[in-house]
């Protein structure tokens, strides 16, 4: 009996065709390979991170293990350094990665990122647009989520932030990812120039002025798609929310924060743990409607006289929008040097971990030369 499946019947006596795997998916299973990354954890739950190379070996003040004893074993061995202390191996997290990899601005954390992918509805085929790329934090879990046959469109002002994001999304995915585009430019040029109207499903902003890009934002943007916007500060999650309000198009805006407590977990000893992950940003979202639609505001509307004047001259348009900038919303700024130094190890890092081809079958890493030094 044949049954259809996609269109297609298979006889009960014929072998189903697999899939092709997922882009990346070669680099996260299997044995270690030269160029894997893998997270070495010692008795006292210290971790480091080595990329494996053939003659390699990782020294701390206790001993030495060689890469070779890992090239070639299954994932989650335990061995020994020539002192006899024991490492367990394993490739890293998705949050491990992340929160070391080469940056030039503040990441996107993995609780942040894991929100923004459920409550946006990132789904495996959606054309996604963001904006603000930073170090390509929040692009990874974007990526992984429309998948090989979706569509990312990533617009980053500063060309060195782009190069960053680049350098650490080729890493973690072995190369460049089918579903991913990078532009230069402000996201008001780019949006509207590059992409039709309607065409897109999720836009999702990681930037100072979100309010600014209302606009852009309903043109590409389809009916029913959702808006997510990342933020820092109370003043910015106010004003855009107030621009969305006011602009027409779409529902009501929602607004949260997350914060993530792990526990202490020691025989009866099972308490909070002293420290938390708490306030990194603000999450925004609301939903596009069909054109002509009027939306309906929420159960209260605050009115003009409950804010006092200069509360009013703070929060609105009507603010110097010369005060909006990083250090005016208590953002560090990031030198030339530093950019130039994690650009140099996204880089580096990429070309050390490009030891798999595609079907995550070993490369010669003679085949890969150092990359050449900047002036």
């Amino acid at each position: 009996m044949n049954h259809p499946v996609n269109g297609t019947s298979t006889s009960m006596n014929e072998t189903p065709q697999q899939p092709a795997a997922p882009h990346g998916a070669a680099h996260r299973r299997g044995p270690f390979a030269p160029g894997d990354r893998v997270q070495l954890t010692d008795e006292k739950r210290r971790m480091n991170t080595v990329t494996l190379t053939p003659g390699g070996q990782f020294h701390t003040h206790r001993g030495v293990l060689d890469h070779d004893a890992l090239i070639g074993q299954p994932e989650g061995i335990v061995l020994e350094n020539s002192e006899g202390r024991r490492y367990q191996a394993l490739r890293p997290l998705l949050k491990d990665f992340v929160l070391s990899m080469p940056r030039g601005a503040a990441v996107v954390y993995p609780k942040d990122a894991a929100q923004i992918v459920t409550m946006g509805d990132i789904y495996p085929g959606a054309r996604v647009l963001e904006a603000g790329v930073g170090s390509g934090a929040l692009s990874i879990s974007l990526l992984r989520a429309v998948g090989d046959g979706g569509y990312l469109h990533s617009i980053e002002r500063r060309a060195e932030f782009a190069e960053i994001a680049r350098g650490n999304v080729e890493t973690i995915f072995g190369g460049e990812h089918p579903a991913w585009n990078i532009t230069i430019g402000d996201f008001q040029d780019q949006a509207t120039a590059t992409e039709e109207a309607g065409s897109i499903d999720r836009v999702v902003l990681d930037m100072l002025a979100p309010w600014e890009c209302v606009d852009s934002v309903a043109t590409v943007l389809a009916p029913g798609g959702v808006w997510v916007n990342y933020v820092a500060t109370v003043t910015q999650l106010s004003r855009t929310a107030e621009a969305i309000r006011a602009d027409g198009r779409f529902t009501e805006p929602e607004s949260w924060e997350s914060m993530v407590r792990g526990w202490h977990l020691d025989g009866l000893a099972v308490r909070p743990d002293h420290r938390m992950v708490a306030h990194t940003g603000f999450l925004l979202t609301a939903r596009r409607l069909a054109d002509g639609a009027a939306g309906i505001p929420g159960q209260k509307r605050m009115k003009n006289t409950e804010f006092a004047a200069e509360d009013l001259h703070a929060w609105t348009k009507e603010h110097d929008d010369a005060a909006w900038d990083a250090p005016g919303l208590g953002e560090r700024g990031v030198s030339d040097k530093k950019l130039r130094r994690a650009a140099k190890d996204a880089k580096s890092m990429k070309q050390r971990g490009a030891f798999r081809d595609a079907d995550g079958n070993g490369l010669d890493p003679a085949d890969f030369p150092e990359p050449t030094p900047e002036v």
